[in-house]
């Protein structure tokens, strides 16, 4: 194969400096390979495809050279995968396995023997594509599932346009019918090889396409190649058609964001029957034009074709058959709540058609992936990165039935080339050239036992990950702290405050302790309705919805020799005490449509029942923050809970406490400093010198308020509402009374 290829889609991101300094290095060498590939969403899915290299390594023992094969681990990531996520066997013990094989109707079994084929103390879980590497000749293997490539593979005349891409391309990629990977396919894969000689590739009905070669850039080659071709052949046919999915029947909304956030706190909470979902909107030209389709229905109807699609889009999407022209978001909330039933009544019955005594039990009926014409798609998932993922498979589905669609050569096929067996043909089904898996196929797949093992070798989930929080007054303070725990937590963060660079600079660093899908900022005044309305609607577009709303939000005036102005004492309750108000106001309706029980947690102070001189305005805010927790809690009950904090006074990181007014406090109080010390260093010695007034003689950082707010907004505190928590150290003027 030539050393460059010529290529109009994809670009060749092979360094031949970086490759050669991992040339000594096979593994370090396969991911790089696998890097490169996982890079281009065009060239396989996040998660999906896996990748291989047979090289020698010394026998731990004996020290003499031993053939492995390295192949990506089960559940990795061909794009950020590392060295050590590939397992590592020895292709001996694999190639053993062919006389132990008791068949197809056995070929789960087989897995059990991949972890004794392991090589020295390598443990990763090999994936059950591992035959489908050992069995084929080449040293690299490559298996990926480019939109291009399954788009013929997914036609029902793929087998004869494979032949035409051949002929066009001077190429020499076989036709497999369709078969669930495992052992089995690997012996098809090997045996299909075998009876070609100078096979370049092997395309799987329904599945991907596999390519190979003798040296890993070689091996790089021909996937990128063979794809970009692929990409050529079916642009080709769909430059033939000047409209997709038989045209449009509801066109693009102009307010299609305002009409999505208004209701995703209700698709939300209907999709969140089961367990909590995040959700993901897109309303980019591809998920447009196929919501606002003549064809959604029909496509939809049939699913995903390729495994990989389905196992994270569920058996279908549910779409909502909306008429925007003729009906208002009412009657849509109303149509999602409709159509949600349904879906699930019909996914417990394609459950229990196919189900048998060793299935896992059924899992969340709901769909991950909701269609409305005019708006776009809405994905779900367990965190927002799922949700993200989940809704960038269905839009690679829907690259494919496209391309299926423009492959059509208006002929209804004799029978379909996925099927191995004539027979086996009449379980599959098309539209419009498109051919799905069959029903039982794939719930072979999506509740494979093998499947299933894979999900239970995932990671506990963190305590918030399914949680939405608001946390106003992100940017400094005890608010920045609230963010960065709940971060570590796994909670979905928007940091929000009037200051918007403090906000973006905690939200980074929010995102640096879990993920920068999980943690997002924005501007707010919680003085302005709009500005909160605004806010709320970044919210429900970014992740889907509320599940908590945190504020530590407040202003400490300062006047002149001690004197407040009208103005200062005005604004001092319209942000202290009418912002936590219209916070709630603004915010309840999310609530409501969500129906998902929910927290508020306020920030009071201790001020508020110790009466003192100089700070009437700040003092009797916070007195009535209290008395609003209280009546919030009554208003909101019984699904959501209202609590507050009631701190001493903290200094540390506060913006309360500027530089002039910790050093007029420390004069006031005749504590020695030194104008050359820093503002933290000021702020230090005011607070040691504020705690001597407690029990406890500790000064109240901001890490102290964040573990009380964190915990109220818990469910640890599931049964409180309408108190206020003292953290103040034991300031005993502030006791309960």
């Amino acid at each position: 194969m030539p050393e460059t290829i010529e290529k109009t889609r994809l670009q060749d991101l092979w360094d031949e400096r970086e490759a050669a300094k991992l040339a000594s290095h096979s593994l370090a060498l396969l991911r790089y390979r696998s890097n490169l590939l996982g890079a281009d969403l065009r060239i396989t899915n996040f998660g999906g495809g896996n990748t291989s290299s047979k090289f020698e390594m010394p026998d731990p023992f004996t020290g003499q050279p031993v053939r492995v094969l390295a192949v990506k681990g089960s559940g990795g990531d061909l794009g950020s995968i590392k060295d050590g996520g590939f397992a590592i066997l020895s292709l001996e013990r694999l190639h053993q396995l062919k006389a132990i094989y008791r068949g197809e109707a056995h070929e789960d079994e087989m897995v059990g023997y991949y972890p004794l084929a392991a090589f020295g103390e390598n443990r990763v879980a090999a994936s059950i594509d591992t035959p489908l590497h050992a069995f084929l000749p080449a040293p690299h293997v490559d298996h990926l599932h480019p939109d291009w490539a399954i788009a013929i593979a997914a036609s029902a005349n793929g087998k004869r346009k494979l032949l035409e891409f051949n002929k066009q391309f001077g190429r020499h990629i076989v036709w497999l019918p369709w078969q669930r990977p495992g052992f089995e396919l690997g012996l098809q894969i090997a045996r299909a090889v075998q009876e070609n000689p100078g096979c370049e590739g092997i395309l799987l009905g329904s599945h991907g396409l596999f390519t190979w070669g003798s040296t890993q850039r070689e091996c790089y080659l021909n996937s990128i190649r063979t794809i970009d071709e692929m990409g050529a052949f079916v642009q080709q046919h769909q430059a033939k058609h000047s409209t997709v999915f038989g045209g449009v029947q509801v066109p693009p909304l102009e307010d299609r964001h305002k009409i999505a956030a208004a209701v995703l706190p209700t698709l939300r909470g209907i999709m969140s029957s089961n367990r909590r979902v995040i959700g993901h909107y897109v309303d980019d030209e591809d998920a447009l034009a196929f919501a606002g389709s003549k064809w959604a229905h029909e496509l939809g109807a049939l699913g995903t074709s390729c495994p990989d699609h389905f196992l994270r889009t569920r058996i279908c999407p549910m779409l909502v058959d909306w008429k925007p022209a003729e009906e208002d978001v009412d009657a849509l909330k109303a149509l999602i709540l409709e159509r949600a039933e349904a879906y699930r009544n019909e996914y417990v019955k394609y459950y229990q058609a196919w189900a048998t005594s060793d299935s896992p039990r059924l899992r969340d009926s709901n769909p991950s992936i909701v269609v409305v014409p005019g708006l776009g798609i809405f994905g779900f998932g367990k965190n927002k990165r799922e949700a993200r993922i989940t809704t960038e498979f269905f839009i690679n589905a829907i690259h494919v039935m496209a391309g299926a669609n423009a492959l059509a050569n208006g002929e209804t096929p004799e029978a379909y080339p996925q099927a191995r067996h004539p027979e086996q043909a009449k379980q599959f089904s098309s539209f419009q050239n498109y051919v799905a898996l069959p029903r039982s196929e794939a719930f072979r797949i999506e509740y494979w036992a093998l499947e299933e093992a894979k999900l239970q070798r995932m990671p506990a989930e963190a305590e918030f990950s399914r949680k939405i929080v608001l946390v106003v007054g992100g940017g400094s303070g005890i608010g920045r702290e609230v963010a960065l725990l709940l971060a570590r937590k796994g909670a979905h963060i928007v940091v929000a405050d009037q200051n918007d660079d403090a906000a973006k600079a905690a939200a980074a660093e929010a995102a640096s302790l879990s993920s920068p899908d999980f943690v997002t900022h924005a501007a707010i005044d919680i003085a302005s309705p709009a500005s909160i309305a605004s806010a709320a609607r970044y919210t429900l577009l970014h992740f889907g919805g509320l599940d908590g709303i945190i504020n530590t939000a407040a202003i400490f005036p300062v006047g002149a020799e001690g004197k407040l102005s009208e103005s200062q004492w005005a604004k001092t309750f319209t942000v202290n005490v009418t912002g936590n108000y219209l916070l709630a106001q603004e915010l309840k309706w999310i609530l409501h449509d969500q129906r998902l029980p929910a927290s508020i947690v306020l920030t009071s102070s201790a001020n508020a029942v110790v009466p003192k001189h100089g700070s009437e305005a700040y003092d009797i805010s916070k007195s009535a923050v209290n008395h609003l927790i209280r009546e919030l809690a009554v208003g909101l009950a019984p699904l959501v809970r209202v609590n507050g904090i009631a701190p001493a006074t903290v200094v540390a990181g506060s913006t309360m406490f500027p530089r002039d007014r910790v050093i007029g406090s420390l004069r006031k109080y005749e504590i020695d400093f030194e104008e050359s010390e820093s503002t933290e260093e000021l702020r230090n010695k005011l607070a040691h010198f504020y705690a001597q007034r407690t029990l406890t003689r500790k000064p109240i950082v901001p890490e102290d308020c964040a573990n009380a707010i964190v915990w109220l907004a818990s469910e640890c505190s599931s049964k409180t509402t309408g108190h206020v928590i003292p953290v103040d150290g034991g300031l005993q003027e502030a006791f309960l009374r």
